[in-house]
């Protein structure tokens, strides 16, 4: 028998193995769309969607201030992470348009760019710089943790929130 260490239990190993950085940036974005769906679809179905609502909105902030600061965009310094608040029906919409933004962005940078440091202001005023790569891998993990904390919000309203680990969309049954 085999040790577990020589099975090949997933056929995608190879290409996991080569994977590049924009490709894992970019299937992360895509998963965390995917997870962000669901538990906007779930949002609607509660009674009381006010905090849900407040966190999507700092998720779409979070990624347009970063991408802002990426940018140099003007005014990115003065964008809020939890100002605004979109209303319920709107963030579908500017889910899309931010990730949008993100993915167009990465696919166009080469694995080359996304190594490469950026500077910008800070919470504080003071001058930063950071990994385009690292800022992206912070926006992916940082919906993890705040639909993690809306997940718990659905639960505790009687509702139960949909499967959305990673792993949820790699495993395949035997």
């Amino acid at each position: 028998m085999p040790r577990s260490s020589e099975m090949s239990w997933n056929p995608d190993l190879g290409s996991i193995k080569n994977m590049q950085m924009k490709d894992y940036l970019l299937e992360t974005f895509r998963y965390n769309d995917g997870a962000n769906r669901l538990a906007l679809a779930k949002i609607q179905e509660i009674p009381e969607k006010e905090e849900c609502v407040k966190l999507v909105s700092h998720l779409i902030n979070s990624m347009n201030k970063w991408l802002g600061r990426i940018r140099q965009s003007p005014g990115y310094a003065q964008l809020d992470w939890w100002a605004p608040a979109y209303e319920l029906d709107e963030l579908e919409s500017k889910w899309d348009e931010c990730l949008n933004c993100w993915l167009e962005f990465v696919e166009s940078k080469t694995e080359e760019e996304l190594f490469e440091e950026v500077e910008f202001i800070g919470f504080d005023g003071d001058d930063f710089a950071a990994v385009i790569k690292d800022i992206a891998l912070q926006l992916n993990y940082h919906a993890i943790q705040h639909r993690s904390q809306i997940q718990y919000l659905i639960r505790q309203q009687g509702i139960a929130p949909d499967f959305v680990d990673y792993i949820g969309t790699k495993y395949r049954r035997l």
